[in-house]
């Protein structure tokens, strides 16, 4: 299968080196998130699927604005062609070449699009670095069972929708669970040592969080928090 990459210029600690845009195929070609409304970035996704023959329709992961905005734009330019999304695709929907994983977490919306032994994930999994999980995202305990179903495929490669091609799915994969499963346990120690607060739970539990990154940290610790309480694990006082 032909995948080519059209990197979006809009690079930032939670873009990485920018929005991954997915041309796939040829004749007709399938864009996977048509990123940012950026013209330079539409215009050579356009130039690019042109050349492959046109486009057979626009697969969009989620709709944060680094992975959508550029949606109305870009379907002016390759003449309206079909957009697979939620709420339209569910769960093993067929979408072109893909099939549709719904993997909640990032955002409830969230799909996975996989072709093959190949899977488009969007910001379910990134190239480098962990994502940030969403309070009302889905779920974290979701999060972690959509990853075990990829992880359950015999997947050759994984194309993130930020950072490198995952040339190893099985140990990203295992490596993400495993961030979150410590992520809990420190959380749980935590909190069984009396931590409550806000702060005091994002030091147990962060080593160290970047500039520009508290916030999603602290979003990803609510969701945390979240799962403990539908689990009934959950202190009083938080």
């Amino acid at each position: 299968m032909e995948v080519l990459l059209v990197r979006a210029p809009n690079p930032s600690p939670l873009t990485l080196s920018g929005t991954n845009t997915w041309i796939v195929g040829r004749d007709p070609a399938w864009v996977v998130d048509p990123g940012p409304a950026f013209d330079e970035h539409l215009d050579e996704v356009g130039r690019v699927v042109a050349e492959r023959g046109g486009a057979g329709g626009i697969a969009l992961t989620h709709d944060h604005h680094d992975h959508a905005d550029g949606l109305e734009a870009l379907r002016s330019r390759l003449g309206s062609p079909p957009v697979g999304a939620m709420p339209e695709l569910a769960d093993g929907s067929l979408f072109g070449p893909f099939t549709a994983v719904h993997v909640p977490g990032h955002a409830a919306d969230h799909l996975v699009f996989v072709a093959g032994r190949v899977a488009f994930t969007g910001d379910a999994v990134l190239g480098e670095g962990s994502v940030f999980i969403a309070p009302g995202g889905g779920s974290l305990a979701a999060y972690l069972h959509g990853l075990r179903r990829l992880r359950a495929m015999d997947l050759e490669r994984l194309l993130p929708g930020h950072g490198p091609v995952v040339d190893d799915p099985a140990a990203k994969l295992d490596e993400y669970i495993g961030h979150r499963l410590e992520r809990e346990r420190r959380i749980v120690a935590a909190l069984a040592a009396g931590a409550r607060t806000e702060d005091e739970l994002l030091a147990a539990a962060w080593d160290e969080i970047p500039v520009g990154l508290r916030v999603p940290a602290a979003w990803t610790l609510q969701a945390h928090l979240e799962k403990l309480r539908e689990e009934g694990r959950l202190p009083a006082g938080v």
